[in-house]
């Protein structure tokens, strides 16, 4: 593939000829193409090359780019503008009157022949070769100021992209030891009164860890698998519960699926929905529904209330701040999150959706 230096030297030379070519539009063809009139009529391209190049190579990168003595440039371009202008035009003048003279140019016969010396005329023709002129160096300074800018932005995106990298990897750490820790917890509890269930729980709790070790690590993970994890997850949370709380998880997923996800994005709404919405004395509820299509990924979560009191609130929330944080880094843009409380205080709700999957 063309890289961008190659592409713009390119062109370079495709303008340049096409500008170094005009002047054949005007010259007699019924006569053929006279090599030294072809010169003549390309004195003002080649006055404009020069001031080009000066900008594009040496007075925009020295003066402009590096932010330093702006005066200088300034000073340098007028009077090149300046200069050349009049310069120009006396040159050709002088080369056109030579070629008269040798019978290579006829005569001129158009209006301005016999007042070609007259003040407004020739200022005409001066003002038209700085105008050209300046826009030459108006371009090059243009391209080197694009050019600088774009390779600044792309640094500042690589080092955005960096950063972002760097607070996602320390974001994926803290929750394996925090998920790790609750979820010790729900075992240690359950051994107490049955170990035949707790054995169970260890199981479906080392099918988490491995899932863990070896996909938490990657950017995105296949839907299919962190749907996996979901329900060992709930799994080992129904080993702990009464009969009295009703749990479901619904999925509608394509199969085969093809569609990627940041891994472990949604364990820690699960975590939250068993965490307060279920009672040990009353019935509760908690329903998982997550579908998905090449267009979004909508995950949701509804469960009966009951928060924790003051005294009782481990983790004092850090598992839906690092849902926030992943989802901002990871799909800036592209989600929305809704959580609600019901007006009765009785059911807590919380939707996310996921666009561009």
């Amino acid at each position: 593939m063309m890289n961008k230096k190659n592409m713009m030297l390119i062109l370079q030379v495709a303008i340049w000829t096409l500008l170094f070519m005009s002047p054949i539009m005007y010259m007699n063809h019924g006569q053929g193409i006279n090599l030294r009139i072809f010169l003549m009529f390309n004195i003002p391209q080649m006055v404009m090359m020069i001031v080009f190049y000066a900008n594009y190579l040496y007075l925009a990168p020295r003066y402009i780019v590096s932010g330093k003595a702006h005066t200088c440039f300034w000073i340098a371009n007028i009077m090149m503008i300046l200069l050349f202008g009049i310069g120009t035009h006396y040159c050709v003048d002088f080369f056109r009157n030579i070629l008269i003279e040798a019978g290579d140019m006829p005569k001129p016969r158009h209006i301005y022949a016999k007042d070609g010396h007259k003040p407004w005329v020739l200022g005409l023709f001066i003002l038209r070769n700085m105008f050209n002129i300046a826009i030459s160096a108006a371009i090059a300074t243009a391209i080197v100021l694009t050019d600088r800018w774009q390779t600044a932005e792309n640094a500042r995106k690589e080092a955005e992209s960096a950063r972002i990298q760097a607070e996602l990897g320390s974001l994926r750490a803290q929750i394996n030891p925090h998920f790790l820790l609750n979820t010790l917890n729900n075992i240690y509890a359950l051994i107490s009164f049955d170990a035949g269930h707790a054995q169970q729980a260890v199981e479906q709790l080392s099918k988490m860890l491995r899932y863990m070790l070896y996909d938490n690590e990657e950017e995105s993970v296949n839907l299919e698998k962190e749907v996996e994890l979901l329900k060992n997850y709930i799994a080992l949370m129904k080993l702990r519960m009464s009969g009295n709380t009703e749990v479901t998880f619904e999925t509608k997923i394509p199969n085969p699926c093809h569609i990627r996800i940041a891994p472990l994005i949604f364990i820690s709404l699960v975590e939250n929905a068993f965490k307060h919405g279920i009672s040990s004395t009353e019935p509760s509820f908690v329903k998982l529904a997550l579908t998905a299509d090449k267009k979004q990924i909508v995950f949701c979560v509804e469960n009966s209330y009951y928060p924790k009191n003051d005294s009782d609130r481990s983790g004092h929330g850090i598992g839906l701040q690092q849902v926030a944080k992943r989802l901002e880094l990871t799909y800036n843009g592209r989600y929305e999150w809704h959580r609600e409380v019901s007006e009765d205080k009785k059911k807590y709700s919380s939707k996310i959706i996921i666009y561009d999957s």
